[in-house]
């Protein structure tokens, strides 16, 4: 193994600096759910010393960031660097799902980021607001590119290489806007894009949320829903502690908050491709003249808060405040994201709701300003304006989306030149389901499809992504070669030209 170059060997030495010592998913609870010896390619943690605010000329701040490697499937010197990007939560390993099919068939390296302040990656000891001010999706961005750019030198003098190997990102939900961002910010520094559940636009009032979950649900699981929703909000108006009981939510003392806890334990089903175990119970139990608030609560206890593992103190404004970092700090991380720069408010719609109308605007705003102060609200014009949303006018970059998503409403659906987007069609596929099979949690080895309602959907858009990548990572080799003969050639080509003079 090569010796590592003066400069490798500096940033592996350097102290950790100021670290020395799930929304989209930021209520996601994915991660508890990768249990068993094979859940992860690996869980062995790497750091390094990462700029802590990439747009001051002066402050020269650094933080430790983790990150992952996997190398069992690496064909030295031609295969691909794979750089799956984390999101809005704790990152604890590679996990083994589609991924690893992937980078078995490329031969590819996977390299994997926690995003700064989430999980062991906080530059703070304190989470106050004033500190998360370096927390944001551009500063993330840059984040991508100097480890990438790390690595590629580690990569380079453990191996003893050469020549830059040809790089191509992944995602999933706002990661997978990250993944999308950054071929859009950094096309020189990546191959191409996959930007799976990719939230790329920034949404104020979030109403197609709410309706996807409706249409999702169907006829008559929509009519339970509709129907539990009015008996709620009428026995919060008499009896709110009792109601708050039956679903196991005393702590939760604002009425919203709880509301919100029933909205989002309903449309997770549809996301995440469980909708029969919601539909079914509510469903029979509207229809045999059953207790509906009871036919729900009981779904939100056992599968919601147990096996899915949702947790009540997390939709609590004053837990929201706790500002000691930690493996459980996402919730609070995630809304301030939210509450500066990319909304997703899921308000009701005016007409035909699902989730109460209570849940509107004015309680999104109250939040962020009860929980990160005065003046903080998300200037979503200027989250489009900077990324282009839907109109992202990058190059390489492949969307895909579960017919079923509510999130697939603030992604990119359409396709367009050199950006092919594809809908995973089928009963159960949700969020991320090219990566995740079906349902999407718990974890399914090796993204299995087996479970969805259509594996040959699930296929026919994953071959679609291969050739993609396929022909992508071709055309970087290509242009490689070409830059290396040109460098060769350069120095014929002048001293020629110098003769002729």
């Amino acid at each position: 193994m090569a010796k590592l170059s003066g400069f490798l060997l500096l940033l592996l030495l350097l102290p950790l600096g100021l670290n020395s010592l799930l929304a989209v998913e930021s209520r996601d609870i994915l991660s508890r759910h990768l249990r068993g010896s094979n859940a992860y390619l690996t869980r062995e943690e790497h750091w390094f010393d990462q700029t802590l605010d990439h747009f001051s000329p002066t402050d020269h701040r650094k933080f430790g960031q983790r990150f992952y490697e996997y190398v069992d499937y690496y064909q030295v010197a031609k295969g691909p660097i794979f750089l799956k990007i984390c999101g809005e939560s704790a990152c604890n390993g590679i996990a083994n799902d589609y991924l690893s099919v992937l980078a078995k068939k490329f031969g590819a390296a996977i390299v994997s980021l926690e995003h700064r302040y989430y999980g062991k990656s906080s530059p703070f000891k304190e989470l106050t607001t004033e500190n998360l001010r370096f927390l944001s999706s551009k500063q993330a961005l840059f984040d991508l590119a100097v480890f990438r750019q790390y690595y590629q030198e580690y990569l380079n003098a453990n191996y003893n290489l050469s020549r830059e190997s040809p790089w191509f990102v992944f995602g999933v939900s706002y990661s997978g806007a990250l993944s999308a961002w950054f071929r859009l910010k950094f096309p020189h520094l990546t191959c191409g894009s996959l930007a799976s559940s990719a939230v790329v636009l920034a949404v104020y009032n979030f109403t197609e949320f709410d309706q996807q979950v409706g249409e999702s649900a169907g006829a008559e699981c929509k009519s339970a829903l509709q129907q539990i929703t009015y008996l709620v909000d009428e026995e919060l108006k008499t009896d709110s502690k009792s109601v708050k009981k039956l679903f196991a939510a005393a702590e939760l003392k604002n009425d919203v908050d709880f509301l919100y806890l029933l909205a989002d334990a309903g449309a997770i089903a549809f996301q995440y491709g469980n909708p029969d175990v919601l539909c079914s119970p509510i469903v029979d139990a509207m229809k045999n003249g059953k207790n509906l608030l009871e036919a729900y609560a009981e779904y939100v206890k056992d599968y919601y808060i147990g096996k899915f593992g949702a947790s009540i103190k997390t939709y609590d404004q004053q837990y929201l405040k706790n500002t000691t970092p930690g493996e459980n700090s996402a919730d609070r991380l995630w809304w301030f994201q939210v509450c500066t720069e990319v909304a997703y408010f899921q308000v009701a719609p005016k007409n035909d709701t699902v989730r109460s109308p209570n849940i509107d605007t004015r309680y999104h705003l109250d939040l962020c300003k009860n929980v990160f102060g005065e003046g903080v609200y998300p200037d979503v014009e200027m989250t489009n304006i900077y990324y282009g949303g839907t109109r992202i006018a990058g190059s390489k970059i492949v969307f895909t989306n579960g017919s079923q998503d509510p999130w697939r409403h603030a992604s990119k659906q359409k396709s367009s030149e050199d950006l092919p987007s594809y809908l995973i069609k089928c009963h159960n596929c949700g969020h991320g389901s090219d990566f995740r099979g079906c349902p999407q949690s718990p974890l399914n080895i090796e993204g299995n499809a087996d479970k969805c309602t259509s594996p040959e959907a699930v296929q026919k858009v994953r071959q679609q992504i291969i050739q993609n990548i396929d022909l992508w990572l071709s055309e970087c080799q290509i242009a490689a070669d070409s830059d290396e003969l040109d460098s060769i050639l350069l120095p014929t080509r002048m001293a020629t030209s110098y003769r002729s003079l």
